[in-house]
């Protein structure tokens, strides 16, 4: 498989179980457990059911929260708790969770569990060295592996949750990670619209690159994203000739959004179309790997809900151009997708007079949603005449004052600083989320029919002899 194919899937996952003789087990696991690529199937958390020797050290001792590690040999138990170090109990607790929840037969134990594909030849290296050994096996039926997101890179690394905060991906599905940063990114632009701004937002995310503010050293891994956004709305911002409003810096190199409203309109519609276009073509990709070809056919997200959206487009087409050919032709598309769509749902509601009313009651749905859905589109442009409209105010309010004199000029200029500066914030904030709710209610509603399960593989480091515990207080229990 090529590497642009790869990026645009959810990482393989094979299902795999290690297996080692009962001596080696605890050092199979601490192998398992450093290298942190699988997720082991019914091992419960220290906490639930019988606790072992170690979980019973670690709540005797009474220590806070503190991150688990675990010793390259087994350790001394009550040495561990007189030394208080909480921190390898912890780690010997979900050892010994693990550990319980291997299946023995003869002089051997496994745990079963799934292994991202490009992990297995590294972990199969390191089980070898510890006496143990990585077994392929064949995935359960009905069970689909759990989803990991390639986060590689950084800019996928600050794309990554645009889409985990709406959900996990299935499986089988494809990884919209970069299509969806670029549509939330070019939405943006379009709303915060001011070369001015989208500057200030490319400064920001250089300053973050760099660390700085310290108390923002968390946000760092979004600084490509946030660049992205500062470029977008630069660019629009050259197209509409707004420079901290419209200044007259920058000529009009596209259309004025006060002066043109309607065709700014018309251009957000449009890309709106496109967008729900490609999320439907995303969407019969997505149905297809889920169940086939004929769950593709028959989706109000697959092939039948993208004919009747082609249908329409063609159909408003011709309403517009007063061409016959459009209108018989998007008439028919919008027909057939109908047709399709309300064969796969009469199916699924299992027939009979009720199930016919309740397909009938769906595809109103399905129409009225591809027009609503479509038309919500045109808050690109409403938010983007907002921000126009807030800096040509604030822009009237600085020239005024500063044809009053000196003390004019200082006002007017006061006038511009904080008028941007409350236009920036507000519209900011405003364009973030209505590009947010674009992007999870008209596209993703679309490209995702199901959610997966994400992938939670257990990891807890070895400690090395030279580093120092660490402090309890500042860190959390990890699986």
């Amino acid at each position: 498989m090529s590497s642009w194919a790869e990026s645009l899937t959810p990482a393989r996952m094979r299902r795999v179980a290690v297996v080692a003789p009962h001596a080696l087990l605890r050092e199979a696991l601490v192998c398992v457990a450093d290298a942190g690529c699988v997720e082991l199937d019914g091992a419960d958390e220290p906490g639930h059911g019988t606790p072992g020797p170690a979980a019973r050290r670690l709540q005797a001792l009474g220590s806070g929260p503190v991150r688990p590690l675990l010793s390259a040999t087994a350790p001394d138990l009550d040495a561990l708790r007189a030394a208080g170090r909480a921190d390898l109990l912890a780690g010997e607790a979900q050892l010994e969770a693990r550990r319980e929840a291997a299946v023995a037969h003869g002089a051997v134990a496994a745990l079963a569990g799934w292994c991202p594909a490009a992990d297995v030849p590294r972990l199969s290296a390191r089980l070898a060295h510890a006496g143990a050994a990585l077994v392929p096996l064949r995935p359960p039926p009905g069970i689909d592996p759990p989803t990991r997101l390639d986060d590689a890179g950084t800019v996928r690394r600050s794309l990554v949750p645009l889409v985990r905060t709406y959900g996990t991906v299935p499986y089988a599905d494809v990884d919209p990670t970069v299509p969806a940063g670029i549509a939330y990114v070019a939405m943006f632009g379009m709303m915060f619209g001011d070369t001015g701004h989208g500057l200030l937002l490319l400064l920001g995310a250089l300053l973050l690159r760099a660390g700085r503010p310290r108390r923002l050293a968390s946000l760092r891994p979004v600084w490509p994203f946030l660049a992205g956004a500062g470029v977008t709305s630069a660019l629009a911002g050259l197209a509409y000739g707004e420079f901290f409003g419209p200044t007259g810096v920058l000529p009009v190199l596209w259309l004025d959004p006060l002066g043109e409203p309607l065709r700014l309109l018309g251009a957000a519609i449009a890309v709106g179309a496109v967008l729900l276009a490609l999320a439907y073509a995303a969407g019969i990709a997505n149905r297809w790997r889920e169940g086939g070809p004929g769950r593709a056919l028959y989706a109000a997200s697959g092939i039948a809900g993208a004919a009747v959206f082609l249908g329409l487009a063609v159909l408003a087409a011709g309403v517009l151009t007063h061409a016959p050919v459009l209108l018989v032709s998007g008439s028919l598309l919008a027909l057939a997708g109908l047709a399709l769509a309300g064969t796969g749902l009469f199916a699924a509601s299992g027939g009979g007079a009720a199930g016919a009313l309740q397909t009938g009651v769906q595809l109103f749905d399905v129409v009225v949603r591809i027009g609503s859905n479509t038309v919500s589109f045109a808050r690109l442009a409403a938010f983007g005449l907002t921000h126009a409209a807030l800096g040509a105010i604030v822009w009237q309010g600085t020239t005024a004052l500063a044809g009053s004199g000196p003390a004019g000029v200082v006002a007017g200029c006061a006038v511009l600083v904080l008028g941007n500066a409350l236009a920036f914030a507000l519209e900011a904030l405003v364009a973030g989320v209505q590009a947010l709710r674009l992007e999870f209610y008209e596209l993703f509603s679309r490209v995702f029919d199901a959610e997966g399960r994400p992938f939670r593989p257990w990891h807890v480091p070895t400690e090395t002899p030279s580093a120092p515990p660490p402090t309890p207080h500042a860190l959390e229990v990890t699986t």
